[in-house]
């Protein structure tokens, strides 16, 4: 399998006025992995403009998944192990359909679109996120409101927002990495899968940070739940 550093060495090796045309372009790279049972290494393509959306998807790939219970990571085991050894995320505000991501059915991303040697002879995929789309969907509208209710105006809420962003992004890449597995599975199918997945990580996350913060001496909680 390339590592992240194969990656990223092959991005800087490119001809200098390849690289000069993408940097004029305002199109950047941030290169991660999952951290826990799967092998694909995951690239953000993102304009600099994104560069915080972009580093918050990785960070749900690095760590949030890695803090999720086993058995919703279990869930995904098999389209993990399936997924494309590279998985090309186009990082974009918003889609003109209003939709959060799609898979592409070719790579379209110019370094990726073509082999090279440092992919290792690993398959690519390819798909993208709308984040603004993302950090206004309400995937579950009846307890993600009820959620919020727990967490008054301040840093906390801030924090919980942050993560729960994260968890979204998290999903919406496991939904799209599905449709790239097994493309003839049903959409309720897979949405269902991502839905319950979102909501136990997010329960977990909630559950966990409560358990650790003192809720008589830490007024950012609300003493409701």
């Amino acid at each position: 399998m390339p590592t992240p550093a194969a990656i990223e060495a092959y991005l800087r090796a490119r001809p200098r006025w390849v690289r000069g045309v993408q940097w004029a372009s305002g199109r950047r790279y941030r290169v991660t992995r999952f951290t826990q049972r799967a092998r694909s290494l995951v690239i953000v393509a993102h304009s600099f403009r994104d560069a915080a959306q972009a580093r918050e998807l990785a960070l749900a790939v690095e760590q949030d998944w890695a803090a999720v219970a086993e058995r919703s990571r279990e869930t995904y085991d098999e389209i993990l192990l399936k997924a494309p050894g590279l998985l090309v995320v186009q990082l974009r505000r918003s889609n003109i359909c209003g939709c959060l991501g799609h898979r592409h059915v070719l790579v379209k991303e110019a370094p990726f679109a073509e082999a090279h040697d440092a992919f290792g002879g690993e398959s690519i995929g390819e798909m993208d996120i709308a984040c603004e789309r993302v950090a206004a969907w309400q995937a579950l509208p009846l307890s993600d409101t009820a959620l919020d209710t727990r967490f008054l105006e301040g840093s906390r809420r801030e924090e919980f927002h942050a993560h729960q962003f994260r968890l979204r992004l998290l999903s919406v890449l496991l939904h799209e990495t599905n449709h790239l597995v097994f493309p003839r599975e049903p959409e309720l199918s897979i949405r269902e899968r991502s839905l319950a997945f979102y909501r136990d990580a997010l329960a977990q996350y909630v559950a966990n940070d409560v358990a650790r913060l003192s809720l008589t001496i830490d007024r950012s909680f609300s003493r409701l739940g």
